[in-house]
């Protein structure tokens, strides 16, 4: 039996040593990307992250006899939602650790525990402490460069998580496809035609410039699109938008950033991202000079570059009126000159709750599932029946 020691992380020297850890961790893994330190520091950082306005986090190292760090895990609660699931229930992520089931049983016991006693009943894991579209979930499938934002998993994390009791609350599945026309089906053209009859709906491409404006309409599709639809997902502000906008503003692409309307009601979206990590693969998470160079490489020389299909969402009250056919044909407007330097388009992750969109992304876009990731539940009470996460309708 190893001797091993949990060690809180409360001090400059055990914030840097829960960051560097991954890059011990995981090198020479070829699809490994690491992700920018500063990323992972704002996540628990209560000046950056606005979940501290209304959730806890903790975080811990595991050393083992000799001192070394040989893991890490953060547990977390969101005040906001603890009334959305048939019991309390927490979070925990981040989650990295050598191969050794009694470490991993180590990290996962000082986050039950810390949980228990703050009145939880379950904990979800690996998630983040944060919105949904970043370090959520357990890739598990697709041995493939992550997208920004998201992890790559030694596949042993599966077994630990399995064997120490976690279930499968819901799977993520991150869609590829290419983009060329023989990509786009034609029947999504056809029904936008149709829906373009009620002269009402438009589309229009971002605009840099009228920064608040979309960001205001950013806002009101995403709460009026999710918020009380999917049990967990929290509103977001202006004031959170403006600040992730502003932070990706040297990557943004005004044309890969779509919004639908109706008269002047915003009524949906389809917000696509370069795939930064085509650039932080060879950052070691630093955005040094280095970096640098190879940012005004990607961004002005690279082709056949990715792009992230971040977020696609429709106002509930539009759903199932077609607006996603505008949105996919104002798309085709910018990919069928055949001109743009991205070849592939990858989905952040659509959950397997949400069987309308990968039927659109399959059908509509040719897009395959290209990795696979994992929400895991654990229940406290073992007696307790399970149950996954409810299917959208």
């Amino acid at each position: 039996m190893t001797n091993y020691t949990i060690v809180p992380v409360n001090n400059t020297h055990t914030e840097n040593a829960f960051i560097q850890l991954t890059k011990k961790l995981y090198k020479g893994v070829k699809n490994y990307v690491q992700p920018l330190d500063v990323d992972i520091a704002n996540v628990f950082n209560p000046e950056k992250n606005a979940f501290f306005k209304h959730g806890e986090c903790v975080r811990w190292l595991l050393k083992d006899a000799n001192g070394t760090v040989v893991g890490r895990v953060a547990a977390f609660i969101d005040k906001n939602i603890l009334d959305v699931y048939e019991q309390p229930t927490g979070g925990m992520g981040f989650f990295e650790c050598i191969n050794d089931k009694e470490a991993a049983f180590q990290l996962f016991d000082v986050c039950k525990n810390w949980l228990a006693e703050q009145g939880m009943e379950a904990m979800d894991g690996p998630i983040n402490f944060g919105a949904r579209l970043q370090f959520w979930g357990l890739h598990v499938a697709g041995d493939y460069r992550p997208v920004y934002g998201m992890f790559y998993h030694h596949s042993y994390y599966k077994d630990f998580f399995e064997a120490y009791g976690f279930k499968d609350f819901f799977q993520q599945y991150n869609y590829r496809t290419v983009l060329k026309k023989e990509s786009l089906s034609r029947i999504i053209l056809l029904k936008a035609k149709r829906v373009y009859r009620d002269k009402n709906f438009h589309t229009k491409f971002f605009d840099k410039k009228q920064l608040s404006k979309f960001v205001k309409d950013f806002v009101t599709i995403y709460n009026n699109t999710w918020v009380g639809e999917i049990p967990g997902v929290e509103e977001v502000t202006e004031e959170e938008i403006l600040e992730t906008f502003e932070m990706m503003r040297p990557v943004l692409e005004e044309r890969y950033m779509i919004f639908a309307y109706y008269d002047e009601k915003p009524v949906g979206f389809f917000i696509m991202l370069p795939d930064i990590n085509e650039i932080l693969q060879y950052a070691n998470g630093r955005f040094n000079l280095k970096t640098k160079l190879h940012f005004l490489a990607y961004k002005y020389l690279k082709k056949k570059k990715t792009v992230i299909g971040q977020i696609f969402g429709i106002d509930r009250e539009f759903q199932k009126r077609g607006v996603e056919s505008i949105l996919i044909e104002k798309f085709s407007q910018v990919i069928f000159p055949g001109k743009e330097p991205f070849k592939y388009l990858e989905f952040n992750w659509i959950g397997d709750f949400n069987p309308r969109m990968q039927h659109l992304i399959k059908e509509y876009l040719n897009g395959d599932i290209r990795k696979t990731y994992i929400t895991y539940r654990y229940l406290f009470d073992r007696n307790k029946p399970f149950k996954r996460a409810e299917v959208l309708t």
